[in-house]
């Protein structure tokens, strides 16, 4: 991997609920990628790599092409996450994004040489240059939830902004940023830059 960026890979939930069976997330992710303006290199990021979570309790070993004691003990990166919605109702009042969640790189399940490794043992020839997007990355904590989706609890539970404002699902005008920070005391603190990117009707 040449370097990291922030990634959000928007989704149309009402198609994706119509073509989930039998093709899974297909045209509903097929429409828009936004990225941050930058790559941040590996090299870069690497005083802030730490180890693999421990995995739970009872939870099977990964097959032994996705498992290394290297990359266990410094292959999960500590990066702190957050996902801001702002609305035309709180542009309107010269109010702040809303932040709808914070979260951690090391709430990945995975490292990233597993991801590549499973994704090209299947026959996939990543090459220079390609984009590999890690999944929504969501803590266990309430307002972890790295996907509006999980957050409203599948649009049961609407989220509520400071002007009074609901959000079940993104409207015309709602604008998505995440924003990302690698801090770790004797070294400087890196940014991804926004991850943004605005819904037009």
């Amino acid at each position: 991997m040449a370097g990291f960026c922030l990634l959000n890979d928007w989704s149309a939930r009402d198609f994706q609920a119509w073509e989930a069976q039998p093709l899974g997330p297909f045209l509903a992710k097929s429409f828009a990628t936004t990225i941050t303006p930058w790559i941040v290199t590996t090299e870069a990021l690497a005083p802030f790599r730490v180890p693999q979570a421990v995995r739970p309790a009872g939870d099977p070993r990964p097959l032994a092409y996705l498992w290394d004691e290297g990359d266990q003990a410094v292959g999960a990166l500590e990066c702190r996450l957050e996902a801001f919605l702002l609305t035309p109702g709180l542009v309107a009042k010269g109010l702040p994004a809303h932040r709808l969640s914070r979260a951690n790189t090391t709430d990945l399940y995975w490292t990233f040489a597993q991801m590549v490794a499973h994704h090209t043992v299947g026959g996939c020839n990543l090459r220079p240059g390609d984009l590999f997007g890690s999944g929504t990355i969501s803590a266990a904590a309430p307002d972890g939830c790295g996907a509006l989706l999980e957050l409203t609890e599948n649009g049961a539970k609407p989220v509520t902004l400071p002007t009074g404002e609901t959000r079940t699902f993104l409207e015309d005008g709602d604008e998505v940023i995440f924003r990302a920070h690698c801090h770790r005391d004797g070294f400087a603190s890196i940014g991804f830059g926004e991850c943004r990117g605005r819904i037009v009707g």
